[in-house]
């Protein structure tokens, strides 16, 4: 039996690959959800969220014979829902990652602390950011992606990617003290 954390449902994929329906649905119920909440964060549209994901999910299995173990499958199929999110978004004219646009004066130092028990205020901030800056916000700190990958996701650079997030978090906190 295989430790590897890249062989996570191992057997699925390889019954999937195989053109199994049941190996593909009970890939499907693994990580529907979790995929979901991925698209409504960076989409925010209920209906515009269930068709990325269901668009992920025929595209991933139509090309799953391209996944090669070299991350987990929710990591490959993460990345699938992502960017169909982010085409999405560009695709419906909504500004992903021209950032400078929405620059704000704010001053260098900041020394508010957000209370971390107050997790609705912060939902809530984050809604009230500008596109931009909630992608940066939701892929760094939701997602977890880092600078690097980021700048793969949205093609901008990493430097760029690090002081979008830094200006993201400044207005965050902005938000979240006027609350």
């Amino acid at each position: 039996m295989e430790t590897n954390i890249l062989h996570t449902h191992k057997e699925l994929v390889e019954e999937s690959k195989k053109g199994d329906r049941n190996a593909q649905y009970q890939l499907y119920e693994l990580y529907v959800d979790a995929m979901y909440n991925i698209s409504i964060r960076i989409i925010g549209i209920k209906e515009d969220a269930e068709d990325i994901i269901q668009e992920s999910f025929v595209m991933a299995f139509k090309n799953l014979n391209t996944f090669r173990y070299e991350s987990t499958f929710g990591s490959w199929l993460k990345r699938i829902v992502i960017n169909k999110s982010i085409n999405h978004l560009k695709l419906k004219k909504i500004p992903v990652t021209p950032l400078d646009d929405h620059e704000y004066h704010i001053a260098d130092t900041t020394n508010e602390t957000v209370q971390t028990n107050d997790i609705s205020k912060i939902k809530q901030g984050i809604n009230m950011l500008p596109n931009g800056y909630k992608q940066i916000i939701n892929l760094y700190l939701i997602e977890g992606y880092d600078h690097l990958e980021i700048s793969e996701i949205l093609g901008i650079t990493s430097s760029t990617s690090k002081s979008q997030y830094h200006r993201a978090k400044k207005k965050l906190i902005q938000i979240i003290n006027t609350l």
